[in-house]
Protein backbone atom coordinates (compact mmCIF):
# COMPACT_ATOMS: atom_id res chain seq x y z
CA UNK A 1 0.00 0.00 0.00
CA UNK A 2 1.18 3.70 -0.76
CA UNK A 3 1.80 6.01 2.32
CA UNK A 4 -0.29 9.84 2.75
CA UNK A 5 2.04 10.92 0.05
CA UNK A 6 1.18 8.25 -2.13
CA UNK A 7 3.67 6.62 -4.59
CA UNK A 8 7.82 8.19 -5.26
CA UNK A 9 6.19 11.62 -3.90
CA UNK A 10 3.18 11.29 -5.84
CA UNK A 11 0.21 11.78 -4.51
CA UNK A 12 -2.60 9.19 -5.91
CA UNK A 13 -4.65 11.67 -8.50
CA UNK A 14 -1.11 12.67 -9.47
CA UNK A 15 0.59 9.63 -10.17
CA UNK A 16 -2.73 8.79 -12.00
CA UNK A 17 -2.00 11.98 -13.72
CA UNK A 18 1.43 11.31 -14.61
CA UNK A 19 0.15 7.39 -15.30
CA UNK A 20 -2.05 8.58 -17.62
CA UNK A 21 -1.62 9.59 -21.57
CA UNK A 22 -4.46 11.40 -22.49
CA UNK A 23 -3.97 13.61 -19.68
CA UNK A 24 -1.56 15.33 -22.17
CA UNK A 25 -3.22 14.38 -25.08
CA UNK A 26 -6.82 15.54 -25.50
CA UNK A 27 -9.08 13.67 -27.69
CA UNK A 28 -8.80 9.98 -26.64
CA UNK A 29 -11.98 8.59 -28.60
CA UNK A 30 -11.01 10.86 -31.35
CA UNK A 31 -7.33 8.84 -31.73
CA UNK A 32 -9.21 5.18 -31.30
CA UNK A 33 -11.68 6.41 -33.80
CA UNK A 34 -9.03 6.88 -36.20
CA UNK A 35 -7.24 3.77 -35.31
CA UNK A 36 -10.29 1.82 -36.75
CA UNK A 37 -10.96 3.86 -39.74
CA UNK A 38 -7.14 3.44 -40.96
CA UNK A 39 -7.30 -0.16 -39.65
CA UNK A 40 -10.49 -0.80 -41.93
CA UNK A 41 -9.40 0.94 -44.86
CA UNK A 42 -5.95 -0.86 -44.32
CA UNK A 43 -8.17 -4.49 -44.75
CA UNK A 44 -10.03 -3.08 -47.96
CA UNK A 45 -7.37 -2.29 -49.45
CA UNK A 46 -4.99 -5.74 -48.94
CA UNK A 47 -7.65 -8.37 -48.13
CA UNK A 48 -5.52 -9.72 -45.63
CA UNK A 49 -6.25 -12.98 -43.77
CA UNK A 50 -8.18 -12.09 -41.04
CA UNK A 51 -8.72 -14.53 -37.73
CA UNK A 52 -6.29 -16.60 -37.93
CA UNK A 53 -5.67 -18.71 -34.41
CA UNK A 54 -2.91 -18.58 -32.99
CA UNK A 55 -4.11 -20.27 -29.49
CA UNK A 56 -6.55 -21.66 -27.64
CA UNK A 57 -8.62 -18.55 -26.21
CA UNK A 58 -11.19 -16.79 -28.04
CA UNK A 59 -9.09 -13.72 -28.73
CA UNK A 60 -6.21 -15.54 -29.37
CA UNK A 61 -6.58 -14.30 -33.35
CA UNK A 62 -4.63 -12.10 -35.92
CA UNK A 63 -5.04 -10.49 -39.20
CA UNK A 64 -1.89 -11.07 -41.46
CA UNK A 65 -1.04 -8.64 -44.43
CA UNK A 66 0.93 -11.20 -46.69
CA UNK A 67 3.60 -9.81 -49.52
CA UNK A 68 4.14 -11.35 -52.85
CA UNK A 69 7.08 -13.60 -53.16
CA UNK A 70 7.28 -15.48 -49.84
CA UNK A 71 9.57 -15.76 -47.24
CA UNK A 72 9.34 -11.88 -46.24
CA UNK A 73 10.27 -10.15 -43.56
CA UNK A 74 7.31 -10.37 -40.66
CA UNK A 75 6.28 -7.11 -38.46
CA UNK A 76 3.94 -7.98 -35.59
CA UNK A 77 2.27 -4.80 -34.17
CA UNK A 78 1.23 -5.48 -30.28
CA UNK A 79 -1.31 -3.19 -29.37
CA UNK A 80 -1.39 -0.33 -26.84
CA UNK A 81 -4.96 0.16 -24.80
CA UNK A 82 -3.29 -0.36 -20.79
CA UNK A 83 -3.93 -4.37 -21.18
CA UNK A 84 -7.93 -3.42 -20.95
CA UNK A 85 -8.60 -2.16 -24.43
CA UNK A 86 -8.46 -1.81 -28.24
CA UNK A 87 -8.10 -4.91 -30.58
CA UNK A 88 -5.94 -6.08 -33.88
CA UNK A 89 -9.43 -4.63 -35.63
CA UNK A 90 -7.91 -1.00 -34.34
CA UNK A 91 -3.93 -1.95 -35.40
CA UNK A 92 -3.77 -2.91 -38.86
CA UNK A 93 -3.33 1.12 -39.48
CA UNK A 94 0.77 0.36 -40.59
CA UNK A 95 -0.08 -2.27 -42.75
CA UNK A 96 0.02 -0.61 -45.77
CA UNK A 97 3.16 1.38 -45.35
CA UNK A 98 4.80 -2.05 -44.68
CA UNK A 99 3.17 -3.82 -47.28
CA UNK A 100 4.46 -1.44 -49.91
CA UNK A 101 8.61 -1.95 -48.31
CA UNK A 102 8.11 -5.54 -48.96
CA UNK A 103 7.24 -6.38 -45.32
CA UNK A 104 4.28 -8.91 -44.31
CA UNK A 105 2.48 -7.46 -41.19
CA UNK A 106 0.54 -8.73 -38.83
CA UNK A 107 -2.11 -7.29 -36.53
CA UNK A 108 -2.02 -9.19 -32.83
CA UNK A 109 -5.06 -9.31 -31.00
CA UNK A 110 -4.79 -10.87 -27.36
CA UNK A 111 -7.28 -11.05 -24.41
CA UNK A 112 -7.97 -8.31 -21.81
CA UNK A 113 -8.10 -7.22 -18.43
CA UNK A 114 -9.63 -7.95 -16.17
CA UNK A 115 -10.81 -11.36 -17.76
CA UNK A 116 -7.18 -12.13 -18.29
CA UNK A 117 -4.31 -11.52 -15.67
CA UNK A 118 -1.20 -9.63 -17.29
CA UNK A 119 0.30 -12.99 -17.37
CA UNK A 120 -1.92 -14.97 -19.44
CA UNK A 121 -1.67 -11.81 -21.82
CA UNK A 122 1.91 -11.98 -21.81
CA UNK A 123 1.56 -15.70 -22.61
CA UNK A 124 -0.59 -15.16 -24.92
CA UNK A 125 1.65 -12.77 -27.42
CA UNK A 126 4.59 -15.35 -26.60
CA UNK A 127 2.69 -17.82 -27.91
CA UNK A 128 1.68 -16.00 -31.13
CA UNK A 129 5.08 -15.64 -31.68
CA UNK A 130 5.73 -19.30 -31.36
CA UNK A 131 2.94 -19.73 -34.12
CA UNK A 132 4.04 -17.65 -36.17
CA UNK A 133 7.80 -18.85 -36.43
CA UNK A 134 6.59 -22.69 -36.76
CA UNK A 135 4.12 -21.81 -39.42
CA UNK A 136 6.14 -18.88 -41.50
CA UNK A 137 6.90 -20.48 -44.37
CA UNK A 138 3.85 -21.70 -45.19
CA UNK A 139 2.24 -18.54 -44.62
CA UNK A 140 5.06 -16.94 -47.21
CA UNK A 141 7.38 -15.27 -43.80
CA UNK A 142 10.94 -15.94 -43.82
CA UNK A 143 11.37 -17.27 -40.09
CA UNK A 144 14.91 -15.92 -39.23
CA UNK A 145 13.22 -12.29 -40.16
CA UNK A 146 9.97 -11.95 -37.79
CA UNK A 147 10.06 -8.79 -35.89
CA UNK A 148 7.59 -7.20 -33.31
CA UNK A 149 6.99 -3.60 -32.62
CA UNK A 150 4.46 -2.60 -29.64
CA UNK A 151 2.96 0.79 -28.56
CA UNK A 152 2.27 1.40 -24.75
CA UNK A 153 1.42 -1.46 -22.79
CA UNK A 154 2.41 -2.98 -26.43
CA UNK A 155 5.48 -2.51 -25.70
CA UNK A 156 5.54 -4.21 -22.11
CA UNK A 157 4.26 -6.95 -24.19
CA UNK A 158 7.25 -6.65 -26.60
CA UNK A 159 9.91 -6.30 -24.13
CA UNK A 160 8.07 -9.26 -22.18
CA UNK A 161 8.64 -11.39 -25.27
CA UNK A 162 11.70 -10.64 -25.78
CA UNK A 163 13.10 -11.58 -22.39
CA UNK A 164 11.30 -14.86 -22.69
CA UNK A 165 12.77 -15.61 -26.62
CA UNK A 166 15.13 -18.03 -25.46
CA UNK A 167 15.25 -19.64 -28.75
CA UNK A 168 15.59 -16.47 -30.47
CA UNK A 169 12.60 -16.29 -32.51
CA UNK A 170 12.60 -12.36 -32.67
CA UNK A 171 14.84 -11.10 -35.11
CA UNK A 172 14.56 -7.22 -33.77
CA UNK A 173 11.97 -5.12 -32.21
CA UNK A 174 10.57 -1.55 -31.82
CA UNK A 175 9.19 -0.27 -28.52
CA UNK A 176 7.28 3.13 -28.51
CA UNK A 177 5.76 5.28 -25.37
CA UNK A 178 6.47 1.72 -23.43
CA UNK A 179 5.85 0.91 -19.79
CA UNK A 180 8.64 -1.04 -18.66
CA UNK A 181 8.47 -1.10 -14.10
CA UNK A 182 4.48 -1.61 -13.51
CA UNK A 183 5.32 -0.90 -9.81
CA UNK A 184 4.09 2.38 -10.20
CA UNK A 185 0.97 1.13 -11.99
CA UNK A 186 -0.06 -1.00 -8.91
CA UNK A 187 -0.69 2.60 -7.56
CA UNK A 188 -2.75 3.78 -9.88
CA UNK A 189 -6.37 3.64 -11.84
CA UNK A 190 -4.93 1.38 -13.89
CA UNK A 191 -4.58 -1.65 -11.18
CA UNK A 192 -8.54 -1.77 -10.81
CA UNK A 193 -8.77 -3.79 -13.81
CA UNK A 194 -5.02 -5.18 -13.52
CA UNK A 195 -5.06 -6.54 -10.14
CA UNK A 196 -1.21 -6.69 -9.75
CA UNK A 197 0.03 -7.67 -6.54
CA UNK A 198 3.86 -6.63 -5.72
CA UNK A 199 4.80 -10.43 -7.41
CA UNK A 200 2.85 -10.16 -10.20
CA UNK A 201 4.72 -6.70 -11.53
CA UNK A 202 7.87 -7.25 -10.80
CA UNK A 203 7.56 -10.93 -12.69
CA UNK A 204 5.94 -8.91 -15.64
CA UNK A 205 8.66 -5.72 -15.63
CA UNK A 206 11.08 -6.22 -18.54
CA UNK A 207 13.15 -3.61 -16.77
CA UNK A 208 14.27 -6.22 -14.02
CA UNK A 209 14.46 -9.72 -16.57
CA UNK A 210 16.55 -8.48 -19.74
CA UNK A 211 18.89 -11.09 -20.99
CA UNK A 212 22.70 -10.46 -21.26
CA UNK A 213 22.33 -10.16 -25.20
CA UNK A 214 19.48 -9.04 -27.14
CA UNK A 215 18.09 -8.53 -30.64
CA UNK A 216 17.98 -4.97 -32.21
CA UNK A 217 15.89 -2.62 -30.27
CA UNK A 218 14.38 0.67 -31.86
CA UNK A 219 13.23 2.39 -29.04
CA UNK A 220 10.99 5.72 -29.26
CA UNK A 221 8.56 8.20 -27.90
CA UNK A 222 6.68 10.71 -29.01
CA UNK A 223 7.24 14.54 -27.72
CA UNK A 224 4.21 15.10 -25.96
CA UNK A 225 4.46 12.41 -23.24
CA UNK A 226 4.22 12.76 -19.24
CA UNK A 227 7.00 12.94 -17.23
CA UNK A 228 6.83 9.32 -16.23
CA UNK A 229 6.79 8.17 -19.41
CA UNK A 230 9.53 9.81 -20.58
CA UNK A 231 11.63 8.19 -17.34
CA UNK A 232 10.46 4.80 -18.36
CA UNK A 233 11.34 5.51 -21.32
CA UNK A 234 14.99 7.06 -20.22
CA UNK A 235 15.47 3.76 -17.98
CA UNK A 236 14.51 1.33 -20.26
CA UNK A 237 16.89 2.63 -23.20
CA UNK A 238 19.74 2.91 -20.60
CA UNK A 239 19.12 -0.35 -19.57
CA UNK A 240 19.24 -1.84 -23.09
CA UNK A 241 22.32 -0.19 -24.55
CA UNK A 242 24.88 -2.49 -22.86
CA UNK A 243 22.98 -5.66 -24.53
CA UNK A 244 22.32 -4.66 -27.80
CA UNK A 245 22.04 -2.15 -30.80
CA UNK A 246 19.95 0.65 -29.82
CA UNK A 247 18.19 3.45 -31.79
CA UNK A 248 16.49 5.64 -29.67
CA UNK A 249 14.04 8.00 -31.87
CA UNK A 250 12.28 11.13 -29.71
CA UNK A 251 10.07 12.37 -32.21
CA UNK A 252 8.98 15.95 -31.03
CA UNK A 253 5.80 16.50 -33.01
CA UNK A 254 4.39 13.09 -32.69
CA UNK A 255 2.85 12.47 -29.36
CA UNK A 256 1.78 9.47 -27.20
CA UNK A 257 -1.53 7.83 -29.57
CA UNK A 258 -0.36 9.43 -32.91
CA UNK A 259 3.72 7.88 -32.67
CA UNK A 260 2.78 4.80 -34.32
CA UNK A 261 1.40 6.04 -37.41
CA UNK A 262 5.12 6.67 -38.32
CA UNK A 263 6.17 3.02 -38.19
CA UNK A 264 6.47 2.12 -41.35
CA UNK A 265 6.83 5.43 -43.04
CA UNK A 266 10.21 6.29 -45.01
CA UNK A 267 9.46 10.13 -44.45
CA UNK A 268 9.53 9.91 -40.87
CA UNK A 269 12.90 9.04 -38.69
CA UNK A 270 11.19 6.52 -36.73
CA UNK A 271 9.87 4.60 -40.35
CA UNK A 272 13.14 4.57 -41.54
CA UNK A 273 14.77 3.54 -38.39
CA UNK A 274 12.12 0.08 -38.11
CA UNK A 275 12.77 -0.22 -42.25
CA UNK A 276 16.54 -0.26 -41.50
CA UNK A 277 16.33 -2.54 -38.69
CA UNK A 278 14.27 -5.07 -40.73
CA UNK A 279 16.01 -4.32 -44.64
CA UNK A 280 19.79 -3.32 -43.16
CA UNK A 281 20.51 0.66 -43.57
CA UNK A 282 21.60 0.65 -47.02
CA UNK A 283 18.40 0.22 -48.92
CA UNK A 284 16.28 2.63 -46.76
CA UNK A 285 15.74 6.27 -48.45
CA UNK A 286 13.87 8.65 -46.94
CA UNK A 287 10.72 9.58 -49.13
Amino acid sequence: MSGPAGYMGFSRPDLDRVYSPSSVVPGLPLHLREYTTRSAAARDRHGPLTGLRYGPQPEALLDLFPVEGGASPLQVFVHGGYWQEVSKDQSSFAAPDFVASGVAFAALGYGLAPAYTLDEIVGMVCDAVAWLHARAPRLGIDPRRIHLSGSSAGAQLVAMALVRDTRRRIAGATLLSGIYDLEPLRHTYVNDALGLDAEAALRNSPVYHLPRRLPPVVIARGGGETTEFVRQHDTMTRLLRPRTTVTEIVSPERHHFDLPYDLADPRTALGRAVLAQIHGPDVIEEG
